[in-house]
């Protein structure tokens, strides 16, 4: 097997987003967020089925480690993805074939 050249730097950048998004809900959030420019906490519990305190944490959890922006409209809060990187992560792995 040929051995991958990557600096140092984008090792770091790379385990720092997989240690962020590896969690099923945290992939289907990203996945949600790829296909549209923002949805509310409520969209992403309708269209994954799961509860809003659920979905609440990991947004909550990629915003702080600067995955996800967010912003207010009102009483809604809608969420965006601010480190575009993730979907070059997240293609990388769907083309793998396991």
């Amino acid at each position: 097997m040929e051995a991958i050249a990557i600096n140092s730097e984008k090792m770091e950048k790379v385990a720092f987003i997989l240690k962020t998004i590896g969690h099923p809900v945290r992939l289907g959030i990203i996945s949600l967020l790829a296909d549209t420019e923002a949805l509310s906490v409520s969209d992403i519990c309708d269209k994954l089925n799961i509860e809003q305190s659920l979905i609440s944490h990991h947004l909550n959890n990629m915003k702080l480690k600067g995955i996800l922006s967010n912003r207010r409209e009102g009483k809604c809060i809608l969420y965006s993805l601010k480190l575009k990187e993730v979907l070059t992560v997240v293609d990388c792995m769907a083309k793998c074939n396991m």
